[in-house]
C-alpha cells in the first residue's frame, strides 16, 4: 500500500483536482510537443529538428550586462533580500518608460519590480479578485493570470481574438451583465502569440468601458521593446484615464534576452501599486539586487539591444512568411515579437498519403513527427499554429535553416479550404 500516495490524496487541494490530482488522461499542450519530439528523432534519427516551438530567445544575454552582473554580484552591499525592489532600477525604468513610450511615472510609488510578468500575474489577482468575480482574458493567451484567478473561485470568460478583428477583442459584443460583473481584463499587447499590436482607439474604447463598469485593465507588454515600427511603440498610459483604471506589465526576457534573469516590472497609480507591492512582499523578497542593477544598466545605455532584436526577428519573418505563403498559409503581417500565426489546413499531401487534420494539436504533431519541424498549436478559437522565429541552432546558421526549412515545407501539398 502506497501510504504516503494515500496521504497526499487527502491533502491536495480540490483548486488542483483533489484526490484526483494527477490521474487525468488531460497532457499539457507542451508535453505533447516534447513526447512528439522524442518520437521524431526515434524515427528519423540523426535528423535535424527545426524547432520553432520555442518561446524565448535564441541569444545570450549581451557580454556587457554579464559583466554587469559579475561586478555588481561581487558587492556586499548587494548579497541581501531586495524586497520590493532598488531605487536604481525605479529609476531606469522610468526614464526607459519615458523615453520609450512618452510615459511619466513616479518611481518612489508607481512602480515595482517583479520576478518576471509570470511572477506578477500570479500575485496580481491577490490584490483585486474575490470569489464569484469575473475576469475577462483574451484567447489565445498566456493563461498565469486566468488560472490564479480560478484558484480564489472567480469566473473566467475568454474574448477570442480572431484575424477578422485584427486579433483584437469584440468589446461591442461583450453582454452588458457580464461587464456588470467584471473585476479585471487581462489583454496583452504586443500579442502572444498572434503578433498584434493594440491601436490607441482600441485601448480607449476598453479604457472608456472600465470606467464605466468600474474593472481593472491588466496590459502584458512584455513584447513591447520588440516592435517594428514606431507607431506600434505604445503604452495604455498613452491614453488620457489610464492610469486610474490600468496596469501595465513590462519584462526584460524578450528585448533583452534576460529569459532566466526573472526580472520585469509592473506599473500603474499609486494605490494600485501599493496593493500589489503588499501581496508581493508576503510572496517574495524580491530579485537579486545584482540582477536588477544589471539591468537598470540595460534599459539606460543599451537599448541598441532591443533594436538589434527586433530587427533580426522582423528579417527572419520576411524569409519565413513568404515559404508558407508559398504553401497556402494566409500569414497576415505581423507588427512586433516573434511569433508567425496562421491557420492550419485541413490536409496534407505527403509522401503517397493524404493525411487529414482534425485539430490544430493533430497537425502540429504531424509537422513535428513526420518534416521535423517544431510548432505550437492552438485550438481554443481558429485552430492555428504558432512559428517562432527564435529557431537559432549551433547546429546550422540561420540561412541554413530557413533553408532547410524551405525544403521541407516544399516536399509537401497543403489542402486548404473545404477540401478533405
Amino acid at each position: 500500500m502506497d501510504v504516503g500516495g494515500q496521504f497526499a490524496k487527502k491533502i491536495f487541494s480540490e483548486r488542483i483536482g483533489g484526490k484526483n490530482f494527477g490521474e487525468g488522461n488531460q497532457i499539457y499542450k507542451f508535453e505533447k510537443i516534447k513526447r512528439a519530439k522524442r518520437e521524431a528523432l526515434a524515427k528519423f534519427p540523426g535528423r535535424i529538428l527545426i524547432d520553432m516551438g520555442v518561446g524565448e530567445p535564441d541569444d545570450m544575454a549581451a557580454n556587457l550586462l554579464a559583466e554587469a552582473l559579475a561586478w555588481e554580484a561581487g558587492k556586499y552591499e548587494n548579497r541581501g533580500y531586495a524586497d520590493n525592489g532598488c531605487q536604481e532600477f525605479k529609476e531606469a525604468v522610468a526614464s526607459y518608460m519615458e523615453s520609450q513610450f512618452n510615459v511619466s511615472l513616479d518611481p518612489q510609488t508607481e512602480i515595482i519590480h517583479s520576478l518576471g510578468s509570470k511572477a506578477a500575474l500570479s500575485i496580481l489577482p491577490l490584490c483585486c479578485i474575490d470569489p464569484g468575480d469575473v475576469v475577462l482574458m483574451t484567447t489565445p493567451g498566456y493563461p498565469i493570470f486566468g488560472t490564479h484567478a480560478r484558484y480564489l473561485l472567480a469566473d473566467v470568460i475568454h474574448l477570442p481574438l480572431r484575424a477578422k478583428d485584427s486579433y483584437l477583442p469584440a468589446l461591442d459584443d461583450i453582454p452588458r451583465h457580464i461587464l456588470q460583473k467584471t473585476k479585471a481584463i487581462v489583454v496583452n499587447y504586443p500579442n502572444n502569440p498572434t503578433g498584434a499590436c493594440a491601436t490607441k482607439e482600441f485601448f480607449e474604447k476598453l479604457i472608456h468601458l472600465a470606467h464605466g463598469y468600474s474593472f481593472l485593465i491588466i496590459n502584458d507588454g512584455a513584447y513591447a521593446s520588440l516592435t517594428f515600427h514606431g507607431e506600434d511603440r505604445l503604452s495604455i498610459f498613452n491614453v488620457d484615464g489610464a492610469k486610474e483604471v490600468s496596469l501595465e506589465l513590462h519584462s526584460m526576457s524578450k528585448g533583452f534576452n534576460m529569459t532566466g534573469w526573472r526580472l520585469g516590472w509592473v506599473c500603474g497609480n499609486s494605490e494600485l501599486m501599493a496593493a500589489y507591492a503588499h501581496v508581493k512582499d508576503l510572496t517574495d523578497s524580491g530579485q537579486f539586487l545584482a540582477i536588477q542593477k544589471a539591468a537598470a544598466q540595460a534599459l539606460k545605455n543599451n537599448m541598441s539591444i532591443p533594436v538589434e532584436n527586433a530587427q533580426k526577428y522582423e528579417r527572419r519573418m520576411n524569409q519565413i512568411a513568404p515559404i508558407l505563403k508559398d504553401s497556402g498559409f494566409n500569414v497576415d503581417s505581423v507588427r512586433a515579437g516573434f511569433f508567425l500565426y496562421t491557420q492550419i489546413p485541413n490536409s496534407a499531401e505527403y509522401d503517397g498519403q493524404k493525411i487529414a487534420f482534425p485539430s490544430a494539436e493533430k497537425f502540429a504533431e504531424w509537422m513535428i513527427t513526420d518534416l521535423g519541424i517544431v510548432v505550437v498549436p492552438w485550438d481554443a478559437v481558429e485552430p492555428s499554429l504558432r512559428f517562432s522565429m527564435t529557431f537559432g541552432s549551433k547546429d546550422m546558421d540561420e540561412n541554413e535553416t530557413i533553408d532547410l526549412f524551405r525544403n521541407r515545407m516544399f516536399n509537401v501539398k497543403f489542402n486548404f479550404g473545404n477540401s478533405k
